[in-house]
């Protein structure tokens, strides 16, 4: 299953404006240029690396939605002298919604049939907030929340542009009905919105990436480009025709210069957005004189092109949910060419779905001929997807489960030799089928345990934050002698052994962690935010100096060995992984933060080894033979080189070294040992297990005079 989501341009894109049958002028240059848009974005999902920046199709398509709409209600006011807010309601409900609650439904059954249990609660809940068009902000919520970031795409995950077209058409037809009646006026209102909207889109791009990627108020700009179009579509139509051809193909080359030279390493949208959303509008300016004859209308008025122009829609519809689900289904290994085999099945889809139920629907008389009837139609479909979203949320699919096992907290609280005990029952759980009946914590709620700590802000789950969390002790708080606990979110998962180990052992604990904030003395940019990761670099200074000013006891530093999106050298330059030339840099920032705590007593615990897959959903896939969720010990050991170079590095600062790999691996690595669930991610351990394992972390903490 792809996981590469969440926020990374590349795995979202906005959903086509169904096409507007019965425009009085129809144009076939935006019909394929529909067409264009949708089949980027398609290839993009797909996985075809030449088109990784096919995303920019939610540019033109709102270009185009904003210019459709705004030309709709000025004619319907040069028509009639007013405009109709219900009727306006009426005819998006119409268009939108009824293949929409099709696909929504579709998803929510496939995902109860074919996907993980652990994922379908999110799913019903997405479905849920779609109909109601928040998906976006759930979306731009969970890009800077570390424990939401790590999540797959949600099947539904691409109705957020529904939803920001809908946000935007609750202001804009009030707008312009203030300033209808003077094209100045209006000009001005669109043009004063559209500037407002392009700063913060700039500027949240680049210091809170997932609320400018999926925010209304940071795509309005784009929405209202193509309105300023259709304002000024009568002096648009006296464009000589050198100027409108050159418009017409020099727009379609800015639209696809943009998919084959953006990735996900662009800053998106901000001012890169500036290429496509110029683009669609030279397009659609160009192909305004004559109606859309000439220019790039002569590729885009094929057939080809406007039979996937009148489909894209329901083929944008289809797609996400086809490639989020299909791997599940068939025992095939993802690829490129599967995907667009299955991105082909898609597009019957939509074919089919438009033929039977989005043009019979929205082209219904009796429906079309009062606008109540098209509202209640609208709203009896929102809440037949919402009400099913709701019920669906509450019945998980079920799974088979075996007999209970030994209990792992108890089993070595009561052994002489905790280590050895737990090598039996890592070697008895690798050969378990079932999960057992007593397992702990449920599958559906292992996500939802976290470390006390985290409550208390001591841990820092969001990205943007560098602020310590008070004094955040725990242990034994009367203790006369301080551990502290510092690193990033898998230093946070040791919390509650490290706590239980201390408590027992008469120690105070102050503990504070940051999401992604690994030890080591580096800059590194941080993918979600797709900036460099300052806020680490400033919490970790606070945490460092908080330390050389207490001179605390014992100081426990711990970290994976990843580094998000690269380290970044002293000029801000990236550092090239090639060669492996950032681990010496690595190892030396870490030799940089032991020397700033130099006479204290340091311990370095050395990462977890990682999973290939979410250990949660993997269970819940192979819920009957879980044996195929087993891992290998060397494989799951990551970066083994630079970890090596990091173990050497603390080893000649003086720093004890300890490698907690034999808590969890023989030669394999099990997802479940006993009675309890490892791991809640493909990384992060479970409180339960982390618990568990106390006696093991007081003996590595407080070895034997």
């Amino acid at each position: 299953m792809s996981s590469s989501l969440i926020t990374a341009p590349p795995r979202t894109t906005a959903a086509p404006a169904a096409p507007e049958t019965g425009h009085p002028k129809f144009r076939p240059d935006i019909e394929g240029l529909r067409a264009v848009a949708v089949t980027l974005v398609v290839l993009s999902h797909a996985g075809v690396g030449r088109f990784a920046g096919g995303y920019v199709g939610v540019d033109v398509f709102f270009v185009i939605s904003g210019f459709l709409i705004t030309t709709l209600l000025i004619g319907e006011h040069r028509r009639a002298g007013r405009i109709s807010l219900p009727r306006f309601y009426a005819r998006r409900a119409l268009r939108l919604l009824p293949v929409a609650t099709v696909v929504v439904l579709a998803t929510v059954l496939a995902s109860w049939l074919w996907l993980p249990a652990t994922r379908f609660k999110g799913i019903a809940l997405d479905a849920v907030s779609s109909t109601f068009y928040g998906i976006n902000w759930r979306l731009a919520a969970a890009g800077i929340d570390y424990l939401a970031s790590e999540t797959d795409p949600s099947p539904l995950q691409h109705l957020w542009s529904l939803a920001v077209e809908e946000q935007f058409y609750l202001i804009w037809p009030l707008l312009l009905l203030i300033t209808v009646r003077s094209s100045r006026r209006l000009a001005v209102a669109l043009g004063g919105l559209a500037v407002v909207s392009l700063a913060l889109s700039v500027q949240q791009t680049a210091t809170v990436a997932p609320y400018a990627y999926f925010g209304s108020h940071t795509r309005a700009w784009e929405l209202g480009a193509g309105a300023l179009l259709a304002v000024g579509a009568a002096r648009l139509r006296g464009l000589p025709r050198a100027a409108a051809l050159t418009l017409s193909w020099g727009g379609l080359a800015a639209v696809l210069t943009a998919a084959v030279r953006f990735d996900e390493q662009t800053p998106f949208p901000g001012y890169a957005a500036a290429l496509p959303v110029l683009g669609a509008a030279a397009v659609i300016a160009g192909g305004t004189p004559g109606g859309g004859r000439g220019g790039a209308a002569a590729l885009l008025g094929t057939p080809p092109m406007q039979l996937v122009g009148k489909l894209s829609y329901g083929w944008y519809l289809w797609h996400w949910p086809v490639l989020m689900i299909w791997p599940a289904v068939l025992p095939r290994d993802e690829t490129t060419t599967l995907n667009l085999v299955f991105a082909g099945g898609a597009l019957v889809l939509a074919f089919v779905t438009y033929h039977l139920v989005e043009n019979p629907l929205r082209a219904q008389p009796w429906l079309r001929g009062k606008a109540r009837r098209g509202l209640v139609f609208g709203l009896t479909l929102s809440l037949i997807t919402a009400t099913a979203g709701l019920a669906a949320g509450r019945h998980v699919p079920p799974l088979p489960i075996g007999a209970a096992a030994p209990h792992v907290a108890t089993e070595l609280a009561a052994a002489s030799d905790p280590q050895a005990r737990l090598t039996e029952l890592i070697t008895a759980s690798a050969k378990a089928n079932r999960m057992p009946s007593n397992l702990q914590p449920k599958l559906t709620e292992a996500n939802a345990v976290l470390p006390a700590h985290y409550a208390a802000k001591c841990h820092l789950a969001d990205f943007r934050s560098a602020e310590l969390g008070g004094d955040c002790v725990y242990g034994d708080p009367a203790g006369a002698r301080t551990l502290y606990l510092i690193g990033d979110s898998h230093a946070a998962h040791w919390f509650p052994a490290v706590d239980e180990a201390a408590r027992q052992q008469g120690w105070k604990l102050v503990a504070l962690t940051k999401a992604a904030c690994q030890v080591p003395s580096v800059l590194v940019r941080n993918t979600e935010l797709k900036r460099p990761y300052t806020e680490c670099v400033d919490f970790r200074d606070k945490v460092l100096n908080r330390i050389r000013a207490e001179r605390p006891d014992l100081v426990l530093l711990v970290s994976n060995n990843a580094d998000n999106g690269g380290l970044i050298d002293a000029s801000g330059k990236p550092v090239p992984r090639p060669g492996r030339a950032d681990d010496p840099l690595w190892a030396e920032g870490w030799r940089k933060t032991f020397d700033r705590l130099s006479g204290l007593d340091l311990v370095m615990l050395q990462d977890t080894p990682w999973l290939h897959q979410a250990a949660p959903e993997c269970v819940a896939a192979n819920a009957a033979r879980i044996t195929r969720c087993l891992e290998s010990m060397k494989g799951s050991v990551t970066e083994p080189h630079r970890r090596d170079l990091v173990a050497a590095a603390a080893r000649a600062s003086g720093v004890r070294v300890v490698d907690p790999t034999r808590w969890f691996c023989t030669d394999v690595c099990p997802m479940i040992i006993g009675d309890t669930l490892v791991y809640r991610d493909n990384s992060h351990l479970t409180v339960a297990y982390t618990q568990a394992l106390a006696p093991l972390m007081r003996s590595a903490l407080f070895p034997p005079s």
